[in-house]
């Protein structure tokens, strides 16, 4: 065994962990290691922090660290990161061999595999999130978002848009989207708060994300004999042998983890960037919502970094020299700040015409659910404008508590007050 192949499963356990977890801080240590590495996983408030924007003018490629014999590159500029995206050949991002794993054991999803298996899984997800195959949910999300509109009304004058709105709203349609039966949700809403939930440590943590895969794969045998209307029926009615319980509730997983706390955090940071821009929330109601979404997908850029990938040979990446076994990470919140996509990238311009955002990721990792969020956020959004054209936030902005050190970056919560104080109460 190579001398250095411990240490590289070492770091291999918590790029998997910090990934797969979502919030990093209290999972995988990342908290302890050096402040440089963990720069592009900080922020201030919306924004990148400066540093990364400086680092970006300077050195779009740029070493991090080295880290026990590993390399860690960032790659923040706007053009590199499509590049390296983009790129099927040079890196790899299956974790399994820095795990001690076989090829043939089942990591579940698609961030952490290559082709011609990421390609195998892939197809059987994508049919399922063509605009066509996703129209017959429009109303499902449609209701699901009036319902927490009423909700929110119900909890009021001052309720917490995180919990009520922007959390419930991604969750419900997931369950519609996968075909949950409704005695099943409570069980995996239970499972789902569990696994992004740090604060009992890492070990509950992944306990939850083991049960939630054992939850899924469950669903998944008993849609073999009875397959329903969402999309594990499907794919089996489509497919059947040729994908297995383990791969498709693998795959079920990924949907959840990829598309649950992404959108509620894009939902609760998206309506705090429009309450700081009222002329894009007035915008919101309008019929130019779907400009509005893409340039908050740009500005936030909730998913703060790409998968790792692990350099297959020795190269040159734009003028820097890159071992084979370096860890190279794209950061696209900063790339999405970059000047190439247009003036001003650190204001929101619905206006603006800027090119294609990193926002959901390019190349063959591309977020298979893009269109799936963009219905979400257009209807939510457009939804909240219209109904509430005077929110407020309800605290001062210095009381928000964000998520920091977080691949997903979020807020905790956040107070609004739904209606004006009228003047008596003043």
């Amino acid at each position: 065994m190579n001398a250095t192949t411990p240490i590289r499963r070492w770091v291999g356990r918590r790029l998997l962990s910090t990934a797969a977890a979502g919030r990093s801080s209290g999972v995988a240590g990342i908290s302890v290691l050096p402040k440089k590495l963990t720069m592009p996983l900080r922020r201030d408030g919306l924004d990148p922090l400066p540093a990364l924007n400086t680092m970006r003018e300077q050195t779009p490629v740029h070493r991090l660290r080295r880290v026990f014999g590993i390399n860690v590159w960032l790659v923040s500029g706007y053009d590199e990161a499509r590049s390296v995206l983009a790129d099927t050949t040079s890196y790899s991002t299956d974790i399994r061999p820095m795990l001690g794993m076989d090829h043939d054991v089942s990591i579940g999803g698609l961030g952490f595999t290559d082709p011609p298996e990421h390609t195998r899984l892939r197809k059987f997800l994508t049919p399922e999130f063509t605009i066509r195959r996703l129209a017959h949910l429009q109303p499902v999300i449609d209701r699901i978002v009036a319902e927490r509109l009423d909700a929110m009304e119900a909890a009021g004058p001052v309720p917490d848009l995180v919990q009520e709105f922007a959390f419930p709203i991604p969750f419900l349609v997931i369950c519609e989207l996968l075909g949950l039966p409704v005695e099943d949700r409570e069980r995996f809403r239970a499972l789902g708060h569990a696994r992004f939930d740090v604060t009992g440590g890492g070990a509950g943590t992944f306990g939850a994300m083991s049960e939630s895969r054992e939850f899924l794969q469950e669903a998944v045998q008993r849609q073999r004999v009875d397959p329903g209307d969402g999309l594990l029926g499907q794919i089996i009615r489509d497919i059947g042998d040729e994908v297995t319980d383990e791969e498709l509730g693998g795959l079920a997983d990924g949907v959840f983890t990829g598309g649950y706390e992404t959108s509620a955090s894009m939902l609760s940071l998206g309506t705090l960037a429009l309450l700081r821009d009222p002329a894009s929330y007035r915008l919101a109601a309008s019929e130019q919502i779907d400009a509005v979404v893409d340039e908050l997908l740009r500005y936030l850029t909730v998913v703060q970094i790409s998968f790792p990938r692990f350099a297959k040979a020795d190269m040159e990446l734009f003028g820097k020299r890159i071992s084979k076994g370096d860890v190279v990470i794209v950061s696209l919140s900063g790339a999405n700040r970059d000047s190439a996509l247009g003036d001003n990238p650190d204001t929101i311009d619905p206006t603006a015409i800027r090119p294609t955002h990193l926002g959901f990721g390019h190349g063959f990792h591309r977020c298979v659910g893009a269109e799936l969020a963009r219905m979400e956020l257009r209807a939510a959004f457009q939804g909240l404008s219209r109904r509430y054209p005077q929110l407020q936030l309800a605290v001062p902005p210095e009381e928000l508590q964000f998520r920091d050190l977080s691949i997903v970056y979020g807020v905790e919560s956040l107070p609004v007050r739904l209606h004006p104080r009228d003047s008596a109460e003043a």
